[in-house]
């Protein structure tokens, strides 16, 4: 494979999130409240994501050298989530608030680290990038459900829940083409800022969400979750 193949891969890569976010635009369009698995659903994405960057990113951090980076990931993601009010939330546990301008920001800046974090991946070794691929979109699901609903609760058109959805999903091909300005030796710095953001989207966002009621079928969810990255590790032999 040609290193311009190799490019070409690794943008289509990052095209499966956005089609995930059309797709849920078309089924979530209409609809006035979130479905019941959701709350499920999102203790799994943690499980994985959590997994995901203890297993695959850090790994390739090179961690004692770019340990700040890990922490910037993790900070940032921490204040754009509270300055924006962006996050996934289960059935009757959804604070509603409004998703204007800043919470688009917000999802835009999400989905742009997370495009460049699959390209970057993948440069590293295409199996890596394939199961970040797989930990973005298990994250990006319970997400655009929970935009689809509050936007719903807004009172917007369907036809607005899908093109928000839509211009959040083309973030990811953005993020992926960005990374192309990126030279190796940023990779690993690279790597663990998005080391820093999973953990925080996994732990910080995803994790509390679910605990706000104990529920010991959520609990195992979250490790079935976190069980399946490492199989899926395995099986790939990454």
């Amino acid at each position: 494979m040609t290193v311009g193949q190799a490019k070409m891969f690794f943008i289509i890569l990052a095209l499966f999130p956005l089609v995930i976010d059309l797709s849920l635009g078309l089924v979530f369009s209409k609809k006035q409240s979130s479905p019941s698995y959701l709350r499920y659903a999102i203790a799994f994405s943690a499980g994985i994501v959590i997994s995901a960057a203890f297993l695959e990113l850090l790994p390739e951090a090179n961690i004692e050298a770019n340990s700040i980076y890990v922490a910037a990931g993790f900070f940032v993601f921490y204040l754009v989530e509270k300055f924006t009010m962006l996050h996934a939330c289960g059935e009757e546990e959804c604070e509603i608030h409004s998703l204007g301008r800043f919470a688009a920001i917000g999802m835009a800046s999400d989905n742009v680290i997370d495009g460049i974090g699959i390209a970057i991946a993948y440069a590293i070794n295409p199996l890596l990038g394939v199961l970040v691929t797989i930990a973005v979109i298990s994250h990006e699901i319970p997400q655009a459900v929970s935009s689809a609903y509050m936007l719903r609760s807004e009172n917007r058109s369907g036809r607005e829940v899908f093109l928000i959805l839509l211009l959040a999903g083309v973030m990811y091909p953005v993020g992926a083409a960005l990374s192309l300005l990126l030279s190796e030796d940023m990779y690993s710095p690279m790597i663990a800022f998005v080391a820093g953001v999973f953990l925080y989207v996994g732990a910080g966002d995803l994790l509390m969400e679910v605990h706000r009621r104990f529920n010991a079928k959520i609990v195992a969810t979250v490790l079935l979750g976190g069980l399946t990255m490492v199989l899926m590790e395995l099986l790939m032999g990454v």
